[in-house]
């Protein structure tokens, strides 16, 4: 198994040879769940800058609700990928999909950032934008996608799906 450091690095870097290693390590599922937590835990401090501070109930929180996000999110890629915008070349199940996408919040880590006065939210926005881009190599080299456009696609309709059924969810959430 390689290293969870070396892996990240190269995660953050684009690299879609890591990206296909990962996909193909059935035990590196257990390193991209310690990926998601760090990044958002990485993220509820960097937040701390912008929002205020939750505590440590938050981070836990924010912990908590990264790793549910990050199962529907691979759900969600997984049937957009394969069923609505699947090529003759496209193989994927839950499991890569749960570790190419968990390495793509790799970036995330630096979300800590956020934290630093005048600076903090111009590094959220940078990590974001990074995050957006590693999940898009994700996608592409976990469905065996030859075309980056396919990949973005199935991440855009994955995101706006995502956000549907968040809005959704959150006003049920307020109705009760």
């Amino acid at each position: 198994m390689a290293g969870i450091g070396s892996r990240i690095v190269r995660a953050a870097r684009l690299e879609p040879a890591l990206y296909e290693e990962v996909e193909a390590d059935r035990s590196a599922t257990g390193q991209a769940f310690l990926v998601v937590v760090l990044s958002s835990v990485a993220g509820g401090i960097g937040a701390l800058g912008w929002v205020g501070s939750s505590g440590v109930s938050g981070l836990i929180l924010g912990a908590i609700g990264a790793a549910v996000a990050w199962i529907v999110w691979a759900f969600l890629i997984l049937i957009i990928g394969t069923k609505i915008l699947a090529t003759a070349e496209t193989r994927s199940d839950l499991g890569e999909l749960l570790r190419t996408l968990g390495f793509a919040t790799s970036p995330g880590l630096l979300r800590v950032l956020g934290v630093i006065p005048g600076l903090g939210t111009l590094a959220i926005l940078a990590v974001t934008i990074w995050m957006l881009a590693a999940m898009v190599v994700a996608v592409r080299q976990a469905l065996d996608y030859t075309s980056t456009w396919r990949a973005v696609a199935v991440c855009a309709i994955g995101f706006f799906t995502n956000l549907a059924i968040s809005g959704f969810i959150a006003g049920l959430a307020d109705r009760a």
